[in-house]
């Protein structure tokens, strides 16, 4: 029989299910953070505990050890000295003529949203550890962005 026609089941269609990706690099978090992480594993084991469905609790589960994986790898990020911007500052800047304030936060409770960029965003990686009154290169522009004020999230 040709190999054509031979079927060993429909398994073998399917696109193979990989782990959710985890952000390479230290896992920096706030204090908000890591409470919302520990609440978040606590949520979804509720769900594979509830699920009926073999699929769903196969995704549920997946999504378990991704967030398992974050909670016990999460690193409380250092406090950043008074008026520096680190993580856990809320920023206030001025881009492009617009006046806007960010809370730089860890990967997992970033938010833009709601203002809430990761550590490692382009525009958070350029604001890090500068003062209130400094400008800061950003997009291939020198003093792109002013920083107006930080201050502790």
């Amino acid at each position: 029989m040709s190999v054509a026609f031979r079927r060993e089941s429909d398994e073998e269609h399917l696109e193979p299910k990989f782990e959710l990706p985890i952000p390479p690099g230290p896992n920096l978090v706030t204090p908000r953070g890591l409470e919302l992480t520990r609440a978040k594993v606590a949520e979804v084991e509720a769900a594979v505990a509830a699920a009926t469905d073999d699929e769903e609790r196969t995704r549920l589960q997946r999504e378990l050890r991704y967030w398992n994986t974050r909670a016990a790898t999460a690193e409380l990020a250092p406090a950043p000295e008074d008026g520096e911007v680190g993580i856990g500052s809320m920023v206030t800047i001025r881009l492009n003529g617009q006046t806007k304030t960010l809370t730089i936060v860890g990967h997992d409770e970033a938010d833009p949203a709601h203002d809430r960029i990761a550590y490692a965003a382009p525009l958070a990686r350029a604001l890090m550890g500068a003062m209130a009154g400094e400008t800061v290169a950003f997009g291939g522009k020198a003093d792109a962005v002013e920083i107006m004020d930080v201050s502790a999230a």
